[in-house]
C-alpha cells in the first residue's frame, strides 16, 4: 500500500461511512462494513487503481458484504432483543422525518435513492456499485419515491 491508498481513505472514508450506515442503519455495522471493505481494497489497491474506479469497487464489496451479513444473521435466532439505542447524525437533524421514512424502505430502494440524490452519483454508476441493470436502478428509484409519497400524503392531508 501506498501513500495514494491513504489518501483516498482519508479523503473517502466519511462518505464510505455515511453509506454504510445507509445499507446497515446502524453506525457500529457500518464501520465494520467500512473496515472489512477498505481491507479487502488494500489488498487489490494496484490492481484496481489501474483498472477500476477505487469508490466504485470498495461501494460493491460494501453491498455484497452487507447482503453476505444480512444472510448469515437472518439465519441465526437471537434469544432476546437488543435495545435500539439510535444513533444521530447530526447534518441531517432538519431532515430527522424524511430519514426515518428512508430506513423504512427496503435496503436496496434506498441504497438507490441515496446513491442518486445524496452522492448525485448517475444511474450506470448506481447499477455498477449494486450489480444491476440501470434499468432495475430507474424502477427501484421509482417504487421507492412512490412509497414515500404514500408515506407522505395522509401527513400532507392533517395539513390541510
Amino acid at each position: 500500500m501506498d501513500d495514494t491508498f491513504d489518501d483516498f481513505v482519508r479523503a473517502r472514508a466519511g462518505a464510505l461511512f455515511r453509506y454504510g450506515f445507509v445499507l446497515t442503519g446502524d453506525p457500529d455495522d457500518a464501520a465494520d462494513l467500512v473496515q472489512e471493505a477498505l481491507l479487502r481494497l488494500g489488498d487489490t489497491w494496484d490492481r484496481v487503481i489501474r483498472k477500476d474506479d477505487p469508490e466504485g469497487y470498495v461501494r460493491t464489496i460494501m453491498v455484497r458484504q452487507h447482503i453476505s451479513w444480512w444472510r448469515r444473521r437472518r439465519r441465526e435466532h437471537l434469544m432476546a432483543e437488543t435495545p435500539d439505542v439510535g444513533y444521530t447524525d447530526r447534518r441531517f437533524d432538519g431532515d430527522a422525518g424524511l430519514w426515518a421514512e428512508l430506513e423504512g424502505l427496503p435496503r436496496r430502494q434506498r441504497a438507490v435513492l441515496v446513491l442518486r440524490y445524496y452522492e448525485d452519483l448517475p444511474d450506470t454508476e448506481i447499477a455498477r456499485i449494486l450489480g444491476v441493470s440501470p434499468g432495475t436502478v430507474r424502477s427501484q428509484a421509482s417504487r421507492a419515491l412512490d412509497k414515500l409519497r404514500v408515506q407522505r400524503q395522509p401527513a400532507l392531508m392533517e395539513e390541510v
